[in-house]
């Protein structure tokens, strides 16, 4: 069930870069645990790496999602602002388009997308193949149209056969998005310490990410924060506890999130709630990408979502355990 369909009184007590509990259920200090006390499964699950992927689309997909023949200027490329190299993102605020003007929102991982029960900050889309419209027909984004990247794709005759080796229909606007979509599919993380520890290593984590791991669950953060993404399931307003946008200032029409697509004003200011696999690569945060570090990220969302000013050991815990969900990325087979 999505977050804004629960009752206002639950909203108010969660956290959204960790939806928590209020600070008055939390309490004043956490001992952190012993390094040999057993591993406890809570509610983050172990990541597998991808299975069952057509290797012949797989592979279209790979070239294609470095190949700047889909954008309107020939110069743009899916990776461009999805760097596999550099955590699935540019690491700028706001990626630049075809005409070199930032866009609207900060540009999310490429990496565990899949996950994700929507797709966008606003969640407009519904998978994968879908989200791919969006940078590709937008005119400030990649800014190109599909009768031009089937003309333009189409004059390499060797990608076309390998397009009517692989789909029935040849090269279609349906096929380049499941090509794309499923060499997307392949880019899951698995192997982070924390998901080593999930299986049983007591000793892959550090005894501060051990308790992180601990303040994490106790001031509710895995409230928002769970399953094998650690995210990416659900929407939750930003400014639970203090009001972020007002904090902020000169708030933009890609502040206004969910509402932008349902036109309710009850999701005003709500996105869907970020995977925080691989977080500590993915600098600046948020939607605006307004938070350059991620113990600034930490405090941020401690003081609007749960109204608590976090001590510099608790941001630190904290740090230790999300730089602990950094996995790596292997070719499936």
């Amino acid at each position: 069930m999505l977050a804004r369909r629960v009752s206002r009184a639950v909203l108010a007590a969660l956290l959204a870069l960790g939806c928590g509990e209020g600070a008055a259920a939390a309490p004043a200090a956490l001992a952190p645990p012993r390094s040999d006390a057993p591993v406890e499964l809570g509610p983050i699950a172990p990541l597998e790496a991808a299975k069952h992927l057509d290797p012949a689309r797989l592979e279209l997909g790979r070239q294609l999602f470095a190949d700047v023949r889909l954008s309107g200027n020939g110069k743009l490329a899916c990776a461009t602002c999805h760097d596999l190299g550099h955590g699935g993102v540019d690491g700028r605020p706001h990626s630049l388009g075809v005409g070199g003007e930032p866009l609207a929102v900060n540009t999310p991982s490429v990496f565990n997308a899949s996950l994700n029960f929507r797709q966008f900050w606003d969640g407009r889309a519904l998978t994968l193949e879908a989200q791919i419209d969006g940078p590709l027909l937008n005119p400030a984004e990649m800014g190109s149209s599909w009768p031009r990247v089937l003309d333009t794709l189409g004059q390499d005759r060797e990608l076309a056969a390998r397009f009517a080796r692989s789909y029935p229909q040849g090269l279609t606007p349906a096929n380049v998005k499941n090509a794309l979509a499923t060499f997307e599919r392949s880019l899951v993380t698995p192997n982070a310490p924390f998901d080593r520890y999930l299986s049983g290593d007591s000793g892959a984590l550090s005894a501060d990410a051990r308790h992180g791991y601990e303040l994490f669950t106790t001031y509710g953060c895995s409230s928002c924060h769970q399953g094998r993404g650690v995210g990416g399931n659900m929407f939750q307003k930003l400014g639970i506890m203090a009001d972020y946008f007002a904090a902020r200032g000169n708030e933009t029409a890609a502040d206004l999130g969910r509402f932008n697509v349902t036109h309710d004003e009850a999701d005003r200011h709500v996105f869907k709630v970020p995977s925080l696999r691989n977080v500590a690569l993915t600098a600046p945060y948020l939607h605006d990408g307004s938070v350059p570090t991620l113990p600034d990220a930490v405090r941020a969302m401690a003081r609007f979502q749960l109204g608590r000013d976090l001590s510099d050991g608790d941001v630190h815990a904290l740090v230790a355990f999300l730089e602990s969900l950094t996995g790596t990325y292997a070719v499936p087979r």
